[in-house]
């Protein structure tokens, strides 16, 4: 069947909530207790270390099929309009929401700013911090990272929903 990798990275949650779901039911139900002079046989829970290990380790193989499919999609499908993988993209994308946050916080500065100084002997002097940069080129620097990132989310956004791969379990 064809699918996108939005589809794709939905069927792996739900495989992978299965699976969780799974070890957790056997978790509850592989021990159990009863009382002295209680029937065991009256407290047991429904179990089969059999059919548990068999529902899990499909679901595992199905799991890794599903993410090695994935994974071969995101290293060879270029990005339309910057020339790299989705899987440099998942790399570039949050570099760049560090930078826009870094350039978001200098261009906030004040080109000078005073420093409170506490515990100096001499409360007298006065220190003030300096920006050692240029604020307006920093603020276009901002606006043209903030937009990159935007359109490189956008871009990802799209080949994610529509561009397909062949999958069968």
């Amino acid at each position: 069947m064809k699918i996108t990798s939005a589809q794709a990275n939905k069927m792996l949650k739900k495989l992978m909530r299965e699976y969780n779901d799974l070890l957790m039911l056997e978790d509850k139900t592989k021990t159990y207790l009863a009382a002295v002079g209680e029937d065991p046989e009256s407290v047991r829970p429904a179990y089969s270390y059999a059919d548990t290990r068999e529902k899990a380790t499909a679901l595992a193989a199905d799991i890794r099929k599903l993410k090695h499919a994935i994974n071969v999609f995101n290293s060879t499908v270029k990005v339309p309009g910057f020339d790299m993988t989705i899987d440099e993209m998942l790399v570039f994308i949050p570099q760049m929401n560090e930078k826009v946050a870094r350039l978001d916080q200098m261009k906030s500065a004040l080109p000078k700013e005073r420093v409170e100084t506490y515990g100096r002997a001499n409360a007298n002097l006065i220190d003030y911090r300096y920006a050692n940069y240029d604020i307006a080129q920093v603020e276009k620097d901002y606006v043209c990272t903030a937009d990159t990132l935007a359109r490189a989310q956008l871009a990802l956004d799209s080949v994610n929903s529509t561009e397909t791969f062949e999958f069968e379990f």
